[in-house]
């Protein structure tokens, strides 16, 4: 047995992963969410002899803690959970386990997966939502989609003289989207811009503000369904 003082956030990826935790023996299947709180020990193992493939991320309490701003921490009961919300969001954060991503995209991550624990723990104590700052929330805006190359939430809290989280909360209540996912699409804007005046790939990207060529296909295949080369093959005018 051993502890953490983080969270051990994980998602079993295939076989069944055995861990013993507060007195009883736990099973992980692929699709559920692995909550481990600080300080609780455990184990772990193979739950049959085929094995098992996971990861893990380790997330520090005061990090949720700086989001949910003094909310309890929150407790997920037996260690796993089913909660599709939660599964997405800690998919997200496990990402840098294997993909390094940009730091503006992992503290979406992080607000994302916070409140998607706050919710999955205890759902009937969320409330309402505070009134929200329009005109922070809107400067926030315009200067993503002046700025695409290089923001971060730094800048913004500068800028707008407010705490990230908060203005994050207030972003996405009055344009339906992080300031992160805003962000990405004003890149890919200006990606097909790019492309449509002749640039290649690796151009394109970097110009817009992705780390790389294949960062930049990634978020555009998300966002479009199709790459960027198909793309612009489709949206070309016949000669």
């Amino acid at each position: 047995m051993h502890r953490h003082d983080t969270y051990a956030i994980g998602c079993t990826l295939s076989g069944v992963q055995s861990f013993q935790y507060r007195g009883a023996v736990r099973n992980s299947l692929p699709g559920g969410t692995i909550v481990l709180h600080p300080d609780e020990p455990h184990d772990g193992q193979a739950g049959t002899d085929d094995g098992f493939h996971y990861r893990i991320a380790y997330v520090e309490p005061a990090a949720i803690q700086s989001i949910l701003g003094g909310r309890p921490l929150p407790y997920i009961q037996g260690g796993i959970s089913e909660d599709r919300r939660l599964l997405s969001a800690a998919r997200r954060i496990l990402r840098e386990v294997d993909d390094p991503i940009e730091t503006f995209e992992y503290e979406d991550a992080l607000f994302e997966l916070a409140n998607a624990l706050a919710a999955a723990a205890n759902p009937h104590t969320l409330g309402r939502r505070k009134q929200v700052d329009y005109s922070s929330a809107e400067m926030a805006r315009q200067y993503l989609a002046e700025r695409p190359q290089t923001v971060t939430l730094e800048q913004i809290e500068t800028i707008c003289g407010r705490d990230r989280w908060s203005l994050s909360r207030d972003f996405r209540a009055l344009f339906g989207t992080s300031p992160y996912r805003y962000l990405t699409m004003r890149r890919l804007d200006a990606v097909k811009t790019s492309l449509r005046n002749g640039s290649g790939l690796a151009d394109a990207a970097f110009s817009a503000g992705f780390a790389d060529q294949s960062h930049m296909t990634r978020q555009f295949l998300k966002a479009f369904g199709v790459s960027p080369g198909r793309w612009l093959t489709l949206t070309r005018e016949p000669r």
